[in-house]
């Protein structure tokens, strides 16, 4: 699948949550309360964007998104 399927909100939220679990997941993170709660907030807003509701397979769609999120950020760090 093209990146260019997937609405930039839903890719940006992505994003965020990758980076919100890399923060927490550091080693000795600062206000981790923020960090789970922010985590929470983007967990919710992934799971019910309304994007789900037209994807012919929702759980390979899913993974499709975090791999695409993924490689997006190793282009952007290379």
């Amino acid at each position: 699948m093209d990146a260019t399927n997937f609405p930039d909100d839903l890719v940006q939220t992505q994003a965020a949550w990758n980076a919100t679990y890399a923060a927490l997941a550091a080693p000795r993170p600062r206000d981790t309360t923020a960090l789970r709660r922010r985590l929470l907030l983007l967990s919710v807003r992934l799971w019910w964007h309304p994007y789900w509701e037209t994807a012919p397979s929702v759980p390979a769609e899913r993974s499709e998104l975090r791999q695409v999120v993924r490689a997006r950020g190793a282009v952007r760090a290379a």
